[in-house]
């Protein structure tokens, strides 16, 4: 499975390559080149170039319904699994379909991705890549022929790898991968596989773009302890935001449901609202702060507009100005993200997650500051915080989004804020999930449902549940099959008719299946015995398991089993109803309490 994994991890990193130099080009084509549109970026973020065209609003405007438009068509006519944010898919696909994902899957993902956010989609380029990443672990089990267990283990791997080669952050993206799965649980099975994974996918891509964190920070951010109701309050505010941002996205998919329009048609609607709203705000905003906000992060990804409120920037106003300058750009950006996800885009979630608690994080930083008057304030340190809450709370992923946050930063300063902060948003968004596949713990997932059943019964063995004071039928080699019939039909919880010797050891059984037999066959009965009819027995002795006893019955289509010592003498019997409660009462006691 290391191999496996070191594998999967160079596959992601050089997937990941690719589509970062793809989104790059298409956005430098279709955006800056054809629109004169001036993207913001975060420190981390390379561009290829000044941009020289002039600005074009009239062409910004109508340019993501077209990159939507062709997304879609390459989404919903090739893989229509990869239409939208590619978490819930890839969540799918570990649960419910043995962690496999068709091979056509990370081609159809990519370029859907680089049509839609090439032209200027809001949405993130890690939801895509932990598809891509994911189907990378998929196409390596099976091309190696690995059990499904390994199967599931390399898909988890994949999309860590994924995450960790175009996020720059290897450990956040391991836990990411095994914590997104549930609400309340994690895969730890597939840690290490990840965490190789991930080390090597980051490699080849800093191989490629060097090493360098995504966002440029304060150079320290001093812990005060004053400040964690500060930190309680932001989380509480934050928490509300993506409340807001999870309730206008399901409404806008619940609307896109409704359209009288093809699937694949449908992105096109929610990249025309996303130009109309972009464009919009960049003629009636723009020119009140200069040419360098023009792009404001509205389109893509946004990391520049949470850069921006991280460590503010020359045309951001000063005072209640900024505050609701990034508030409004909050606000915006939860409408272009729910119309181009919503709507079936091929564009992440994930990243505008980050970005949205970032700006709220930032403007109530900056508000505190105004409030307070207290130098020790940074807005920046609110940002951080605010980015790891936001997506931490609403994907249920506390650890791995703090995780995430601390080495976006490059910085562990903001620790105990960001701890403090995901456990109020954990709790305060309990009925909430982006992601829609999500289980709440590996008990509620097919993919160990066989697992838990084993756990739950292979520590408990047959005698402790015999039951040995219930009267039963059995015969002897030589009774006659009307002696059969007639015994049976006074019985009434009999699967299974022990047929014994002259010593009272067990040599055969009569089941329910010879019993509809005898009885429509008229000639038998006069001349046949037990011995004709009867099958090679089958019991099971105290001192096996449940396990063991339950998979007997299920082998041979019995609900109850004659349980024997080692002379074959019959102690009792062990039925499924027995199993079941033991199973329940075991699975009961051991379920965490409301």
């Amino acid at each position: 499975m290391v191999m496996h994994a070191i594998a999967v991890g160079a596959l992601a990193g050089v997937l990941g390559v690719f589509l970062v130099w793809a989104l790059e080009h298409a956005q430098l084509f279709a955006l800056e080149r054809l629109c004169g549109y001036v993207p913001l970026r975060a420190a981390g973020d390379r561009g290829l170039g000044p941009v020289t065209t002039p600005f074009r609003p009239w062409l910004l405007w109508i340019l993501p319904a077209v990159g939507a438009l062709l997304g879609g068509i390459a989404s919903f006519l090739l893989a229509p699994e990869t239409a939208g944010g590619g978490g819930d898919a890839m969540i799918e696909a570990f649960h419910r379909h043995g962690g496999v994902l068709r091979r056509r899957v990370g081609p159809v993902k990519a370029l859907a991705s680089i049509l839609t956010l090439g032209a200027g989609g809001s949405g993130g380029r890690e939801g895509p890549t932990m598809q891509i990443g994911a189907a990378a672990g998929s196409f390596v089990g099976g091309l190696v022929k690995v059990d499904a267990r390994e199967q599931r283990i390399l898909l988890v791997a994949g999309c860590a790898a994924g995450m960790a080669a175009v996020f720059r952050t290897p450990f956040g993206a391991a836990l990411l991968a095994v914590e997104i799965l549930y609400r309340d649980d994690f895969e730890s099975d597939a840690l290490i596989p990840a965490l190789l994974a991930s080390v090597v996918s980051y490699s080849v891509f800093v191989s490629a773009y060097g090493e360098s964190t995504l966002f440029a920070h304060a150079p320290r951010y001093p812990f005060v302890p004053q400040h964690l109701p500060l930190y309680g309050a932001l989380a509480l505010l934050v928490s509300l935001v993506a409340a807001s941002f999870l309730g206008t996205l399901r409404w806008v998919q619940r609307q896109t449901a409704t359209m009288r329009l093809p699937a694949w048609a449908r992105p096109a609607v929610g990249g025309l609202g996303v130009g109309v709203l972009a464009t919009s705000f960049i003629v009636l905003i723009g020119p009140r702060v200069g040419a360098p906000g023009q792009g404001f992060g509205i389109l893509g990804g946004g990391y520049g507009a949470a850069q921006v409120a991280i460590t503010g920037d020359s045309w951001l106003p000063a005072g209640w100005r900024a505050v609701e300058l990034l508030v409004l750009l909050g606000a915006i950006k939860i409408l272009v993200t729910s119309l181009t996800v919503g709507t079936g885009g091929s564009a992440g979630d994930f990243g505008p997650s980050l970005v949205i608690g970032g700006l709220f994080g930032g403007a109530f930083g900056r508000a505190m500051q105004l409030v307070f008057h207290d130098p020790r304030i940074d807005p920046g340190a609110f940002a951080l915080v605010g980015m790891g809450t936001f997506y931490g709370g609403l994907a249920n992923v506390p650890v791995s989004s703090l995780v995430l946050v601390c080495e976006l930063a490059g910085s562990y300063d903001l620790l105990v804020p960001l701890m403090l902060a995901e456990a109020i948003a954990f709790v305060a968004l309990r009925n909430h999930s982006l992601y829609t596949a999500q289980v709440p713990t590996k008990r509620d997932s097919p993919a160990h449902a066989h697992e838990l059943v084993s756990d739950v019964l292979d520590d408990k063995l047959v005698g402790q549940f015999i039951v040995r004071d219930r009267a039963y039928v059995s015969f002897t080699p030589e009774s006659s099959v009307n002696e059969l019939l007639a015994a049976i039909a006074k019985n009434s919880w009999q699967d299974v008719f022990p047929v014994v010797d002259l010593a009272g050891a067990m040599v055969g059984i009569v089941d329910a299946e010879i019993v509809r037999t005898l009885a429509t066959e008229d000639h038998l009965r006069g001349v046949a015995i037990a011995s004709d009819v009867m099958k090679p027995p089958i019991a099971v002795t105290p001192e096996q398991d449940l396990h063991e006893a339950l998979e007997v019955m299920l082998t041979h289509g019995v609900r109850e089993l004659p349980v024997v010592d080692g002379t074959g003498q019959i102690l009792g019997f062990i039925d499924e109803a027995e199993v079941t409660r033991v199973y329940l009462d075991a699975t009961a006691s051991a379920a965490p309490r409301a």
